[in-house]
């Protein structure tokens, strides 16, 4: 029997080698295709440390009944960190006040007044996930008001809810994406939504790039529609639209919300005991 990390190593086998792996450890961003999956005949279970499923193709690993755990709990806190530095970013103008300093433009005077959170509504999509509470645990440290969709799973948690994507916009100062990347999602984030979060609202994205239309994003940043954008992740990445770059409004992080050594062995020790518990008969 054979454990493979990484799923660019499994074409390298030879044909008898591929017949002894049972178990594939691999990652969100590589997951695991219907091609991998049909050269591993005796594949049994998929590890992926990670949250997203877009690259694993569950339907096939499911008819074959190859089990998968997704190694997500691992990188909530540091999501949920970067999530609000990003808001604090926005803000608080951080990016700027940087230049600022270190252009010697301070010596000429004080820097622009930035806003406080405090007081302030975040809303959360994707409110009652691991990520999303995590979120709204620091951003009610922060003295933020928290509001999200009108969910049966939101019931109970402390938010004031509200029926619709625009309705949730529209309540919030700031609005953050914490959702899965799922084809229904695609572009629910389009002008209509941004419009109504309103020229003094700011977007922060830690989820999908698929969850926001940029075209609309970047024509509502250029004509002020909204107030500024905060985005770990964007359609079509590692490409990013010039538009967008060029945009004086807009914090762009690459893809960074799980990229901490703490993520990485938290990660590591989490899938260890997943194998090690699969190798000895026992559950996810």
């Amino acid at each position: 029997m054979r454990v493979v990390a990484g799923p660019e190593e499994i074409p390298t086998l030879p044909q008898p080698d591929r017949a002894e792996v049972r178990v594939l450890m691999t990652s969100a961003t590589r997951g695991c295709s219907l091609e991998i999956a049909e050269a591993l005949p005796n594949l049994a279970f998929v590890v992926s440390q990670g949250v997203g499923q877009e690259r694993i193709d569950m339907a096939a690993l499911s008819k074959r009944n190859v089990r998968v755990r997704c190694v997500g709990e691992a990188l909530t806190d540091d999501v949920a960190d970067l999530a609000m530095a990003l808001t604090h970013a926005l803000c608080r103008n951080l990016v700027e006040a940087d230049e600022f300093a270190r252009s010697g433009e301070w010596r000429k005077g004080r820097f622009a007044l930035g806003d406080s959170l405090v007081g302030m509504t975040m809303g959360i999509a994707g409110l009652s996930g691991r990520i999303g509470q995590a979120i709204a645990t620091r951003a009610t440290a922060s003295r933020m008001n928290i509001a999200g969709l009108d969910r049966q799973s939101n019931t109970g948690l402390g938010a004031s809810l509200y029926a619709g994507w625009s309705a949730l916009a529209a309540a919030s100062d700031v609005l953050v994406l914490a959702v899965p990347g799922e084809p229904d999602l695609r572009h629910v984030i389009g002008a209509d939504q941004l419009a109504a979060l309103g020229p003094k609202g700011r977007l922060v994205n830690v989820a999908r790039g698929s969850l926001v239309d940029t075209d609309a994003l970047i024509e509502a940043l250029e004509n002020q529609k909204i107030a500024g954008a905060a985005l770990d992740v964007v359609e079509d990445e590692p490409e990013v639209p010039e538009r967008l770059a060029a945009l004086p409004n807009v914090v762009l992080t690459p893809h960074i919300g799980a990229q901490t050594w703490g993520q990485r062995a938290r990660g590591a020790a989490i899938a260890e005991d997943a194998v090690l518990s699969f190798l000895n008969g026992g559950g996810q």
